[in-house]
């Protein structure tokens, strides 16, 4: 067990946010938005001692830590991340989640706390997808409308892939917010904004420091929700998680148990954020990681 200093949206800056007429915004390429943030110390379990990698699940908790070596070490060829690790991560995907139908991976990112990458790990507690922009994940992605159609209809999930790249994750580790010990009413939804050259390019660039507080020459393409804090809420992470593990964090579940065909106590998505240990060695290497987003459809 140990400690870390957590990043929410300010509570007090929701109501401000939200009943104007520009809608609270997050910028994917830069640590910036719209609205106040707020900084809570919390206790963070250690799921390989304090409960136990089998007490998690996608379904109860929305995230679950598993052993699935692959071939790729440094994902420094992005060709070789679609071309080879895509299909690692389906099979680690069909091979832990009984009764998949079909697999879609629509992107991937990877971040390196290093001052030159342009994705440093994310300091703020977010879920990736609001249930609207993953409706709208499964329209964009599935190309044809007939089977988005009957696929919307059964049970599908977007869940994130997250593996550290190179060496253990003990710089910056990767916390998830056990979904039991949330509340409908922490969860805030704020626009996704990207930067517009990056749709033509598959090389990102470092944010333009000089506008850093504009959204010019961004546009929306994504809705997440960020958490306001409660006392309640229970963090867990994967101490020293090596390159051979990978998290599997639910960011969407149409079975989650607050839609609309929902299912009692079936978790409807985990937040997530990076988080400073206090434990980790003054020696550890920056960590690097990659997260592959996947929309998982069921029988």
């Amino acid at each position: 067990m140990t400690t870390g200093t957590f990043t929410y949206i300010d509570p007090s800056s929701v109501l401000a946010s939200t009943s104007g007429s520009v809608k609270p915004w997050n910028k994917v390429d830069v640590h910036k938005t719209s609205f106040r943030t707020m900084d809570c110390e919390r206790t963070v379990t250690n799921i390989r001692l304090e409960c136990g990698v089998s007490a998690v699940s996608l379904d109860s908790t929305g995230f679950a830590l598993v052993n699935h070596p692959v071939r790729e070490e440094y994902f420094n060829d992005d060709s070789a991340v679609r071309g080879g690790y895509y299909a690692d991560v389906e099979i680690l995907l069909r091979g832990n989640l009984p009764g998949i139908k079909k697999i879609t991976i629509f992107d991937h990112t990877i971040r390196r706390r290093e001052t030159t990458s342009p994705r440093q790990p994310v300091r703020l507690v977010h879920v990736d997808q609001t249930p609207a922009a993953a409706e709208a994940r499964v329209r964009r992605h599935i190309s044809d409308e007939k089977e988005a159609l009957e696929l919307l209809k059964g049970r599908y999930q977007l869940i994130n892939v997250w593996r550290p790249i190179g060496h253990n994750a003990s710089d910056f580790p990767l916390a998830v917010l056990d979904w039991r010990s949330t509340l409908p009413q922490d969860f805030v939804k704020v626009d996704l904004m990207y930067p517009k050259q990056s749709e033509t390019s598959s090389t990102e660039v470092l944010a333009d420091k000089e506008s850093i507080d504009s959204i010019e020459g961004y546009e929306r393409r994504g809705e997440q929700y960020v958490l306001t804090p409660n006392d309640e809420q229970k963090w867990c992470y994967a101490k020293d998680m090596t390159p051979d593990e990978a998290l599997l964090i639910k960011c969407f579940d149409s079975r989650g148990q607050y839609e609309p065909c929902g299912i009692v106590g079936v978790a409807s998505s985990a937040p997530h954020t990076a988080f400073k240990d206090p434990e980790t060695p003054s020696d550890a290497k920056p960590r690097q990681s990659i997260e592959v987003r996947c929309l998982v459809f069921y029988e």
